[in-house]
C-alpha cells in the first residue's frame, strides 16, 4: 500500500510523469514490437513503439485539456459552458486503430487468413498506452507480462496441441479437377475421414491452379506429416499445405 501512495505524485500532471510515461509507452510498446519483428510480421518493432507512444499521448492530452478547463482556463471555459469528456479521445484511439488492424489482415492464396495475431497485438498495445497514458502504472505491468506471454511463450504451446489435433484442414493444389478422386483415394486409404471438401476449379489462364480445402479427422495417435507426406507423394499434387 506504501508503494501504491509512492506512485501517487507520477500520476500527476507533471514533467516527471509526462517523461515517465512517453518512455514506458516506449519500452513496453518497442519490446512487444522486437518479439514480432524477429518473426518477421507486418508490424514490427517500431510500428508497436509508435502505436503505444500515441496511444499514451492521446491520453495525456486529455487529461491536459481537462487540467486547464479546470484552473487556468476555468473562468473562460464556465462563460461559454465548455464540457469535457476525458475517455473521448482515448475511445477514438481504440476505433482508429482498427483501420491500421484490418490493413494488416490478408487471406492468402492458399484461403488461409493471415495477421490476425498482429492486428490483435496491436490493439492490445494501444490500449496498453492509454493506461500508460493515464499513469495506471499496475495494470500496465500486469498487461505487458500477459501480452508478451501471448505473442512468445503461448504460440509454442498452440503448436504442440495442433499437432496433436484430430482436426485439420488440408490445402492442396494439383494440375486437373480429375486428380481429386485420386487424392480422396489417398486420403481414405490412410484411415482419415474426409467430412467437407472445398474445390476451386482455379482459372482458365492458369493464373490460379485448380485447388481444394479438405477437411478431415484422423484417427488416434495418427500424425499430421503421415497423411500429409502421402498426399504430397501423388503425381499431380503440386502444394500441399495445413491451414
Amino acid at each position: 500500500m506504501c508503494m501504491l501512495q509512492q506512485l501517487d505524485y507520477l500520476r500527476q500532471m507533471n514533467l516527471p510523469s509526462v517523461l515517465l510515461r512517453m518512455v514506458l509507452a516506449m519500452l513496453c510498446g518497442g519490446l512487444i514490437g522486437i518479439e514480432r519483428g524477429r518473426k518477421h510480421r507486418a508490424a514490427g518493432f517500431r510500428t508497436y513503439m509508435l502505436v503505444c507512444l500515441g496511444a499514451a499521448l492521446t491520453v495525456l492530452c486529455s487529461q491536459y485539456i481537462l487540467t486547464l478547463s479546470n484552473t487556468i482556463w476555468a473562468e473562460r471555459t464556465a462563460q461559454i459552458g465548455f464540457r469535457t469528456d476525458v475517455s473521448r479521445m482515448g475511445a477514438h484511439v481504440i476505433n482508429g486503430i482498427g483501420f491500421l488492424g484490418a490493413g494488416i489482415i490478408i487471406v492468402t492464396g492458399h484461403q488461409e487468413v493471415k495477421g490476425l495475431t498482429t492486428a490483435a497485438g496491436l490493439w492490445a498495445s494501444a490500449c496498453m498506452g492509454l493506461a500508460i497514458g493515464a499513469g495506471f502504472y499496475e495494470c500496465v505491468a500486469i498487461v505487458f507480462v500477459f501480452i508478451f506471454l501471448c505473442i512468445s511463450i503461448l504460440p509454442r504451446i498452440e503448436a504442440a496441441i495442433v499437432e496433436r489435433a484430430r482436426n485439420l484442414n488440408l490445402y492442396v493444389e494439383f494440375r486437373a479437377l480429375d486428380d481429386v478422386g485420386d487424392i480422396i483415394a489417398c486420403i481414405k486409404d490412410q484411415g482419415v475421414h474426409i467430412y467437407e471438401v472445398d474445390i476451386d476449379r482455379g482459372r482458365a489462364d492458369k493464373s490460379r491452379a485448380p485447388n481444394a480445402v479438405f477437411s478431415v479427422r484422423l484417427h488416434h495417435g495418427q500424425r499430421h506429416t503421415e497423411v500429409m507426406t502421402a498426399i504430397s507423394a501423388l503425381e499431380n499434387v503440386t502444394v500441399i499445405v495445413e491451414i
